[in-house]
């Protein structure tokens, strides 16, 4: 049951579950994407004011970064569901009852996980193959120098992630939104760790194992050895990111990247990590069973406490045979009037906002409450550009149910069922998310008053109303919190974070405000969720 042939057939059934849904197609579009991204010059790869003439062996390398740069960010999210998926269609009870190991369940699961990232990596190959063979440099195409950094560099990173997906699903401290959460921050690590080696210049292409998780040192490196032959001033400063820092004024020949014995085993031996991380995963795995969960507890039920006939009827001296059957012949139902469902909506208002509040430990409203009073009470400049990212990274694990509800628990039936609860609803949810916003980022606003900063205060209040409109698009578009939950904390880290004009929703200063055009895209996010779950109610 544990051999080969199971773990095979274990994968081969997973993988095609899989790749039957249109999400995977979405997938290897996005791929395709990231393919023309390269040629369209979107993706920058610059050694200051260097960049490598247009032939299969620098593409090939740029496209070697973004397969194991953004695959393997991207990847973790698409892949975190694994295990989940077993546990709400039940399979899992099947699977628990029968003689597999933990094991041997991780290590297959890893291996679905790798598979679907694989599929992503060859349509990032070939998509750059077919660019390649469109593009004028097709005269020089070189395979090897265009597919195998791909392949390699692609292959050994995505491994790594797939094994840490069914890790994090593993733990149950991981497995839902702090995991995505704590995800991005160890993927900015390990990309951190290999752009340190390069500034420091200390890459080389000596043996590297998790200190070059996405391959920038090793491929870089040999680009700056390159450059320092023909021009001795050059500085060692590279940069790799979606879009160029500043334009090159000059380019270089790049020959393709030289494959050494110790480049190789680094990279292989991430597949031995891999394997490691996924047996390490065995170890916290439930097997299916809340009672054997790591940190977690049965649930026990309440005894059930026996009813007498006496207590059935404890007001009365007829037996149960001879008491009359009251029967209610009419009812009269209250009219509804407009004072009616407006009190109703703050009420349903209400119920949402105490929704997003539930589930939280005391060390949370502690947090919130703390950052609240650090934005009031602090300098105004470290308030503003500080503070308030980390009062509005702090509730996003809540913002992330927004328009979720309803398909995680299966009550939209229930829901929708009443007259007119579509409208209301959603905007009930809309409104408790931004009365959320307003809440953990009311200690800047009082401060702002208080200092009559209203120039200020109106990116504060496009930012309180951009974030829950963001979480109840995609909530309503995806049905899932994951979605939200990757790309809200990536927007934050590149954004607010860094001060990036164009991505900054919380105006941290003024030269990055841009209110009005977050005034816009809240109100056109919520019609499109109002839009998308009209349109699936219909089809209903």
């Amino acid at each position: 049951m544990n051999g080969p042939r199971a773990l095979y057939q274990m994968v081969r059934a997973d993988f095609l579950e899989r790749v039957r849904r249109y999400s995977f197609l979405l997938t290897l579009g996005f791929s395709v994407y990231l393919a023309y991204a390269v040629y369209a010059g979107q993706v920058s790869l610059q050694l200051n004011q260097y960049r490598g003439v247009n032939n299969s062996a620098w593409h090939g390398s740029v496209t070697a970064l973004v397969a194991s740069v953004w695959l393997s960010l991207v990847g973790f999210y698409i892949v975190k569901n694994a295990i989940q998926r077993d546990r709400e269609t039940r399979v899992g009870a099947i699977l628990a009852s029968t003689p597999i190991s933990k094991s041997f369940y991780t290590l297959g699961k890893t291996l679905s996980n790798f598979a679907v990232l694989a599929s992503m990596v060859f349509a990032l190959a070939l998509a750059s193959l077919v660019f390649e063979l469109s593009s004028r440099s097709y005269s020089g195409l070189d395979l090897v120098a265009l597919l195998l950094p791909v392949l390699i560099f692609g292959l050994s990173a995505v491994a790594v992630t797939a094994a840490l997906a069914v890790l994090f699903e593993s733990l149950p401290v991981l497995r839902g939104g702090v995991g995505n959460v704590v995800y991005f921050f160890l993927w900015t690590a390990l990309v951190a760790v290999s752009a340190a080696a390069l500034e420091t210049n200390t890459a080389d292409n000596s043996f590297r194992l998790l200190t070059d998780f996405s391959g920038i040192a090793a491929v870089m490196s040999q680009m700056q050895a390159q450059v320092h032959q023909f021009d001795p001033l050059y500085t060692g400063v590279g940069s790799f990111s979606i879009g160029g820092l500043h334009a090159t004024t000059k380019t270089f020949l790049w020959a393709g990247f030289h494959w050494t014995a110790s480049v190789l085993l680094s990279r292989f031996t991430m597949l031995a990590v891999a394997a490691i991380l996924a047996l390490l995963a065995s170890l916290f795995f439930d097997r299916f069973d809340p009672a054997r969960g790591f940190g977690l507890k049965a649930n026990k039920l309440p005894k059930a406490k026996k009813s007498t006939e006496a207590e059935l009827a404890p007001n009365t001296t007829e037996t149960p045979a001879t008491r009359p059957l009251k029967v209610q012949t009419a009812a009269q139902l209250t009219p509804v009037s407009r004072t009616a469902v407006r009190r109703r909506l703050v009420a349903l208002t209400l119920a949402e906002f105490r929704l997003l509040l539930r589930g939280h430990g005391w060390w949370w409203y502690a947090g919130a409450a703390g950052l609240i009073a650090a934005c009031l009470f602090s300098p105004i400049d470290v308030a503003r550009s500080g503070l308030i990212v980390a009062a509005w990274l702090w509730p996003l694990l809540a913002w992330s149910h927004l328009g979720t509800r309803e398909a995680q628990f299966s009550t939209g039936t229930l829901i929708f069922s009443a007259p007119r609860a579509m409208p209301r609803q959603l905007l009930a949810s809309y409104v408790a998310g931004v009365l959320l916003a307003l809440l953990t980022g009311s200690g800047l606003a009082m401060h702002l008053l208080w200092l009559r900063d209203f120039t200020a205060l109106a990116p504060w209040v496009a930012g309180a109303f951009f974030i829950p409109a963001l979480a109840l698009a995609l909530g309503v578009v995806a049905g899932t919190r994951k979605p939200f939950e990757a790309l809200y904390t990536a927007w934050w880290y590149i954004g607010p974070l860094h001060h990036i004009r164009p991505l900054d929703f919380m105006g941290t200063t003024a030269q990055s405000s841009t209110p009005a055009g977050y005034f816009f895209s809240a109100a056109l996010l919520v019609l499109i969720a109002y839009l998308w779950r009209k349109v699936r109610l219909g089809r209903a």
